[in-house]
């Protein structure tokens, strides 16, 4: 006696879970210029890497002496797997089963992968195609009821957004639940083109009286630049690499803290085009990626969230091989000044450092809250305070460079002031409660009414205070504690981030992260 024939029928059915859809669903899916899920998970994961649970789960049609006569697969396919030698946890959905809908889902394989990473302490990665398991109104007719909403695993979904890091590619249509897992992510991407998010697609739409495509609704000009996904990207391969770079710099878990990574970039190189990069002229913008890039380590700066919230610039970065996390200002937009989607983007990145235990680099160049009507219209004031929040809540080591302006309420958010000011101005740095030349015309209004000339009277009070505003002045009442040499400034950071690898403690975070 043995179980030959049990194991047969085992390979059997793997076999016909791994015909997913169909041949003709697979060719539908493959003529869109969209991968298969299994396809997706042979270019994510190191090869030979994926070890799936609950393969043969799914709906079987069985003849009158009960065998097996065909199968369908469940349109959800999860597992364990391995990106650049470390285990994470993969859920996908299979479009070409119901096109990813209820009701060709198992809601306890989502619940399981959630709770696998979670309770694994594992990087879970989301390949989100379709509803994600979401609604369909062909199941009214097979269920013959309906149901009060429950999301699955949301439970799981939460608390993983404060254990361990969640990666969510959106590698096509995705719509309600789908589109809710997609953007409860600390990292999400989406393929030109290729991916649209909404929270209910064209045909729901259009009975508001709104028509549109796809693209319309939730291409990559909408949520590309609104914050709902972090980066775009034109191919599914390239989705894949950003997934496999952002994990690269965190941590399996916040019980744990990130590696050192080797490094052949000396921490004492100079670079001297940072001697010029900053005009002299004020009103005169620059490029501050070319100083981060600078000051990293070479190759190593990754950028999230690059299409919107344009005036701050977020991502990861190396120095001396320690992973960092990047905020900078951008003064080719605002000049640098936080709007409320910039004051957004901080906030989230602000927390994303925190969760990870991640020290904090900060290039400041901030000549404070946009204003106008819009802004006011915006309530950048209120998104601004929950950015200042965020970074006095922060307990992970910062470091802030005062490249140029740093004005206001925003200003100060440069760091938590209550805080050792680990922190280096440049030459170039200007700073105050408001910016002298937007304030000559408030604080002199009766003076400049009465004189005779007041452009030669603005200019006279504006040469005696560009005379005060040096930073030296500053520096002589210990109001910023060092004017460095910008050349200096890789040297100086590498320094920090070997002082605050050590001071990384792994463990709980003192709040979950929200979406």
């Amino acid at each position: 006696m043995t179980w030959e024939a049990e194991l047969a029928e085992l390979k059997r059915r793997e076999q016909m879970a791994e015909q997913m859809g169909g041949a003709e669903k697979v060719e539908r899916q493959r003529s869109r210029g969209k991968l298969n899920i299994r396809e997706r998970l042979g270019k994510l994961l190191d090869e030979n890497s994926f070890r799936e649970v609950g393969k043969i789960a799914g709906q079987g049609d069985y003849d009158e002496n009960g065998d097996l006569q065909s199968f369908r697969p469940s349109n959800f396919v999860c597992g364990r797997g391995k990106v650049d030698g470390r285990t994470v946890v993969v859920a996908g959905d299979d479009f070409t089963v119901r096109g990813g809908a209820a009701d060709a889902s198992i809601w306890g394989k989502q619940a399981l992968a959630e709770q696998m990473a979670n309770e694994l302490r594992l990087p879970i990665i989301r390949l989100i195609d379709g509803t994600g398991g979401g609604g369909s109104v062909r199941s009214l007719d097979s269920d013959a009821r309906t149901y009060v909403p429950a999301n699955p695993a949301w439970d799981w979904v939460v608390a993983n957004m404060a254990t361990v890091p969640t990666v969510a590619l959106g590698l096509g249509p995705v719509a309600g639940l789908g589109a809710a897992r997609l953007a409860t992510s600390h990292f999400s991407v989406m393929v030109r083109e290729l991916t649209q998010v909404f929270v209910a697609g064209p045909p729901l739409v259009a009975h508001l009286g709104e028509t549109v495509t796809k693209e319309e609704l939730g291409g990559e000009e909408i949520h590309g630049r609104n914050g709902t996904i972090d980066n775009v990207v034109d191919t599914e391969e390239e989705a894949f690499e950003h997934a496999r770079r952002f994990l690269s710099y965190l941590p399996s878990s916040t019980f744990d803290v990130a590696p050192r990574a080797p490094c052949d970039d000396s921490p004492e190189r100079k670079d001297e085009d940072l001697l010029t990069i900053v005009p002299k002229d004020r009103r005169k913008v620059y490029q501050m990626r070319k100083i981060i890039k600078s000051a990293v380590d070479k190759g190593s700066f990754f950028e999230i969230g690059k299409g919107w919230g344009r005036s701050t610039i977020t991502g990861f970065a190396r120095l001396d091989g320690w992973p960092v996390a990047v905020l900078a200002s951008d003064p080719y937009h605002y000049g640098g000044g936080w709007t409320a989607d910039a004051s957004l983007k901080a906030n989230r990145f602000a927390d994303l450092a925190e969760t990870f235990h991640m020290p904090v680099v900060n290039f400041v160049d901030n000549p404070g809250f946009v204003i106008g009507t819009e802004a006011e219209k915006a309530s950048t004031i209120r998104h601004g305070c929950r950015a200042l929040a965020a970074v006095y809540q922060a307990t992970v080591p910062w470091c802030s460079i005062l490249v140029r302006k740093c004005f206001g309420v925003a200003g100060a958010a440069h760091m938590n002031a209550t805080r050792l000011k680990y922190r280096y101005a440049w030459p170039s740095g200007d700073w105050g409660s408001l910016p002298v030349e937007g304030g000559i015309e408030a604080a002199y209004k009766s003076d400049l009414e009465k004189a005779d000339d007041p452009d030669a009277m603005i200019a006279n009070i504006l040469e005696r205070m560009n005379k005060v505003r040096s930073p030296f002045r500053s520096a002589e009442a210990f109001l910023v504690e060092d004017i460095i040499d910008p050349r200096e400034t890789r040297p100086l950071l590498c320094e920090f981030a070997n002082l605050a690898a050590p001071l990384r403690t792994p463990g709980p975070v003192a709040f979950g992260m929200r979406p």
